[in-house]
């Protein structure tokens, strides 16, 4: 009986050897003997055998760094190899690499106080929660701003991540909706994957 994933494997291998092209993508860690490989969501980016290889030279081309988002189309593992190998660079971080090539890099950039507001009160009235709107009038949230939650176990944290992530889903389509969950109970990322519409990463 085959795993999921290894199911997967095996029909991504069987349309590459019928010469039709796959397309693969997830997140860049660059190793350091100079190659990396793009890691998947689906592995809360951690390695599995469903990583796809980088080489060295497109690294060094396309300046990729640990944590860009790469899309491209992908080759099935030759004899003697155990991954898929990246075959072109379509997009880095969502965009052509040829725009992204002359970008300030992450670390360079200037870091300044937030100027837009993430509103988080939502217009529906069959909702009876109004903890969005007190967040909005005791604690309002920036883009770019961090924030800390302090309470008691089981007063309700959570829930407050949920409606703060469902408000931005709601009121901010043009952000990126990441959730990190670290130590999490299982059964509370299974909550928040079915509950927020976005990316859960958990570590249990």
């Amino acid at each position: 009986v085959m795993r999921k994933q290894e199911l997967l494997l095996a029909i991504l291998k069987k349309l590459a050897a019928q010469d039709i092209e796959i397309i693969g993508d997830g997140v860049v860690e660059v190793l350091q003997d100079g190659f990396g490989f793009l890691r998947s969501a689906n592995a809360n980016y951690l390695p599995g055998p469903d990583d796809i290889y980088i080489s060295p030279s497109q690294i060094r081309r396309f300046s990729l760094k640990t944590g860009d988002t790469v899309e491209g189309p992908i080759r099935s593992p030759k004899e003697g190899e155990r991954y898929f190998a990246l075959l072109k660079v379509n997009t880095i971080n969502f965009d052509d690499p040829e725009k992204i090539r002359h970008k300030i890099h992450f670390d360079n950039l200037t870091p300044l106080y937030p100027t837009k507001r993430l509103k988080m009160e939502v217009d529906n009235p069959t909702s009876k929660d109004i903890s969005p709107r007190v967040i909005d009038l005791v604690a309002p949230i920036g883009k770019g701003q961090r924030a800390l939650i302090n309470a008691q176990p089981r007063t309700g944290k959570t829930v407050l991540m949920q409606n703060i992530a469902h408000s931005i889903t709601a009121n901010h389509p043009e952000c990126y909706l990441i959730v990190l969950l670290i130590d999490e109970r299982p059964e509370e990322v299974t909550d928040m994957q079915r509950s927020v519409k976005g990316e859960v990463i958990s570590s249990t």
